[in-house]
């Protein structure tokens, strides 16, 4: 069930940018939660661009743009020092996507949600983190296609 939503203002980001973020941030995502790199896996790591109208998020202080990341996954699925490494690298590819230097990263928030076990659901079920993490030891996430539905949990393991 990781889910990562970029809010960023319009044309903030580079023409190159905006055509790879996504994939960049669910990549990073599934990475850091140790989830195996599997059919399965990637179709429940949704990623969404939300394009704000330039100086819809800004500061106080000035009018330049803001990045704001929000990361959704299973409660327990990330340790402290996987939300540390998670929220570093998601930095620096929202850095990377919009041409800025490393001296911009507090221009990029990331807020790590955990989504308490038994309030997610797919495919008209319950999905529970434990099911999660029983796909990704025995291997049943290797692109079976099964989700919520059938019984077997879609999501990413710690």
């Amino acid at each position: 069930m990781p889910f990562v939503q970029l809010t960023a203002p319009e044309g903030a980001l580079t023409a190159e940018g905006r055509e790879t973020i996504r994939t960049t941030l669910a990549r990073t995502l599934l990475r850091w939660e140790g989830a195996p790199d599997t059919a399965l896996f990637r179709s429940v790591t949704w990623t969404q661009l939300n394009e704000l109208p330039p100086g819809a998020l800004t500061t106080l202080e000035d009018d330049e743009p803001r990045f704001r990341v929000d990361v959704r996954v299973p409660e327990g699925a990330l340790s402290e020092r996987r939300k540390a490494g998670l929220i570093g690298e998601v930095t620096a590819a929202v850095l990377a996507a919009a041409g800025l230097a490393e001296a911009d990263a507090l221009r990029v928030w990331v807020f790590v949600h955990e989504q308490p076990d038994g309030t997610w659901g797919a495919g008209g079920s319950v999905v529970r983190y434990a099911d999660l993490v029983a796909l990704a030891a025995d291997g049943q996430g290797a692109g079976d296609g099964r989700g919520a539905a059938s019984g077997q949990g879609a999501g990413a393991a710690h």
